[in-house]
């Protein structure tokens, strides 16, 4: 039986796609405080404590790890830069200490490493205009003094959340249930993909001789505004939402971010925007 892949973060909507997706070879690892009863019987992670993180590798012996493990709320991190720290970069800092050498890391990252309005191949160095933004640069930059490290940065990736709650789509359905207000943002533009064709790529991706860092980018940008209304429609949301712009929000907010890539190859082609596939 080959080892497992390890997934630490599997309660992101990545990792539940990864775990969900590729149950032969996918061990999952939910982030702590996760009560939603599709992740139930997975371990919690205990990334603070050095000893329960060589205890896993040391039973697992994995070949692979999916870093997907990371607070991803923008107004949190900002109201608590030093946490938001610890949990995005101390903890992973952690994991690196404890893993075997045979061991390969894939660290997923995000598209707020960037902030302003732009095309980002991976030449272009990051720009972040939030603390939640940092602290992935800082995250990137320590996992790639790893020998071997790939670090994948993806936008915004559209699927079914193990809560029922998180994710945009998810979001737009429980606000509407609970009839809570829906602010879109008019002048944000993501990459935005389906996530089980995200999750495939970034398993391709991770389980390739590729290393260093690669963009999973989309047929073109989409704007949220009318990824909202697409998701509406197909859906069948019934919603009602209000439009602001990123200027009038009270945290820093990405622009227009267009995630784009140098390489060439089957696992460089861009993958279809969801209002086109």
């Amino acid at each position: 039986m080959l080892p497992p892949i390890l997934v630490f973060g599997a309660t992101s909507l990545l990792g539940f796609h990864l775990a969900t997706m590729f149950p032969k070879s996918v061990l999952p690892f939910a982030s702590p405080g996760n009560k939603a009863k599709a992740v139930r019987q997975w371990p919690a992670l205990q990334l603070h404590n050095s000893a329960w993180v060589a205890d896993v590798f040391r039973r697992t012996q994995p070949n692979l790890l999916v870093y997907c493990h990371a607070v991803c709320d923008v107004p949190k991190c900002e109201a608590s830069p030093e946490w938001a720290y610890e949990m995005n970069v101390q903890q992973l800092g952690r994991v690196m200490k404890a893993m075997p050498e045979g061991t390969r890391l894939v660290y997923v990252s995000s598209d707020h490493v960037f902030g302003g309005d732009g095309r980002y191949t991976e030449h272009v160095s990051p720009s972040p205009i939030s603390v939640y933004g940092n602290t992935r640069v800082a995250a990137e930059q320590l996992a790639l003094t790893r020998m071997g490290t790939l670090v994948i940065r993806a936008g915004l990736g559209i699927g079914e959340s193990p809560d029922g709650r998180t994710g945009h789509l998810d979001w737009l359905r429980y606000r509407t249930k609970q009839n809570l207000p829906i602010t879109i943002i008019e002048d944000e533009s993501r990459s935005v993909v389906w996530q089980h064709d995200l999750a495939t790529r970034v398993m391709q991706l991770a389980q390739s001789s590729e290393t260093g860092i690669r963009h999973v980018s989309a047929t073109r940008p989409m704007s949220r505004v009318e990824l909202a209304n697409f998701l509406i429609g197909k859906f069948s949301i019934p919603v009602t939402f209000k439009i602001e712009t990123r200027h009038q929000q009270t945290h820093p907010h990405l622009g227009r971010i267009e995630l784009a890539t140098v390489y060439e190859g089957d696992l460089s082609h861009p993958l279809s925007s969801v209002c086109d596939g």
